[in-house]
């Protein structure tokens, strides 16, 4: 990790995004500290710090494709953020992913380009695992 740009990613190896919003942050010349969430879990304390930074809710970064969302009942519309961020803490999963944290700000990076706005420095492209080119 960079002392003068440090860089935190909330990374998911299984998944194609997460994936690619690391590697084009490496590829940006970077070395981020990777938090591989699903392993360690989420306090609810970073979570709720996480989703205040984004202006985003629980809601927003709720996970439903290949989780136990729809299960627990979180995708109805009468679940309250409490409810939601009480299952992520249970569920580390249901949190959507990559979520990246930089000087620049946190975001949810999808699509993984969205990383992008938050360096210094970028490459001057990025191939994407599918083939696809990016130009930042």
């Amino acid at each position: 990790m960079s002392d003068t740009f440090p860089i935190t990613i909330y990374h998911n190896p299984a998944c194609g995004t997460s994936r690619n919003a690391l590697a084009m942050i490496e590829a940006a010349a970077y070395v981020p500290e990777i938090v591989e969430y699903a392993k360690v879990g989420w306090t609810r304390a970073l979570l709720e710090r996480l989703f205040s930074d984004m202006g985003a809710s629980p809601r927003d970064v709720l996970r439903g494709k290949g989780t136990p969302a729809a299960e627990l009942g979180l995708l109805t519309d009468t679940v309250s953020d409490d409810e939601i961020l009480s299952a992520m803490v249970e569920h580390p999963i249901l949190v959507n992913r990559p979520i990246i944290v930089t000087p620049k700000g946190t975001k949810l990076c999808r699509p993984s380009e969205i990383v992008f706005t938050l360096l210094d420095r970028v490459p001057d492209t990025f191939t994407k695992e599918d083939g696809e080119v990016v130009r930042p």
